[in-house]
């Protein structure tokens, strides 16, 4: 008897990354918040700086330790059965400035740890992603491939072969 398998949902996607936000938050604070000139802490009272003064939006993604073994790469949900929109659209839309993109798992004590993450400029990814359509004749850029539960099809990118300043920061990529 052949056992079905569950597709996932978008519910239990978010729920799964969402264990990771503590951490996401800490490593994007990193990036995303620096030190001021001394003359804005001397004369404006102000420690630290966010780089931008309006929104930005950062799409966080964990993948699950058996996906390990494609750290080299990140994806962007193409397409799920329902016709809802996804990641791709949104992105290619212009909506979010980061992706930030892991790797994690549980530990034995139940803590969820990241093993690997990258943070990419999403505008740089926007760019490069027009200039390879307008180059390819219309085809999309990456791999594209289906989920093994068939709960959505997505793309694949290699963090090498996008533009140097597409990334932002890397750990264990």
């Amino acid at each position: 008897m052949d056992v079905e398998t569950k597709p996932n949902k978008w519910e239990d996607d978010k729920e799964w990354s969402d264990h990771f936000i503590p951490r996401i938050k800490s490593i994007l604070g990193f990036y995303l918040i620096g030190e001021p000139p001394a003359e804005e802490d001397q004369v404006r009272n102000t420690d630290l700086i966010v780089l931008k003064m309006d929104a930005v939006r950062i799409a966080c993604r964990v993948r699950k330790p058996d996906s390990f073994r494609y750290k080299d790469e990140f994806t962007i949900r193409y397409s799920r059965p329902s016709g809802v929109k996804t990641e791709l659209s949104k992105v290619i839309e212009g909506w979010g400035d980061y992706i930030f993109y892991g790797h994690g798992y549980i530990d034995e004590d139940d803590n969820y740890k990241l093993v690997a993450w990258g943070l990419g400029d999403l505008k740089v990814f926007r760019l490069w992603f027009v200039n390879y359509l307008v180059s390819n004749k219309g085809k999309l850029p990456g791999i594209l491939r289906d989920n093994k539960d068939k709960s959505s099809k997505f793309y694949a990118y290699s963090w090498d072969s996008l533009p140097e300043n597409f990334i932002v920061a890397q750990k264990g990529i």
